[in-house]
């Protein structure tokens, strides 16, 4: 009983540092005006409030992957 929603992309990547700062508020990479950080600081808070899996897979030259896993689904 268990659903995966894997969102993946085909992007430059994120070195070490945008890995561990990109679920903090307001972190962006983007410039001014183009974004505001918010999206996966939302969708990771969702995530730990319901105890799901989180995880992002990500490298420079490879994209990323942003997976959640919600045990316990019953259709």
């Amino acid at each position: 009983n268990l659903v995966i929603f894997e969102v993946e992309d085909n992007g430059c990547g994120m070195v070490a540092e945008q890995r561990e700062r990109c679920l903090e508020p307001f972190y962006t990479t983007k410039p001014v005006g183009e974004g505001t950080g918010l999206g996966l600081s939302i969708v990771h808070s969702v995530v730990k409030e319901f105890n799901m899996g989180f995880e992002i897979v990500s490298g420079i030259g490879s994209g990323t992957t942003v997976r959640v896993e919600m045990e316990g689904v019953r259709g």
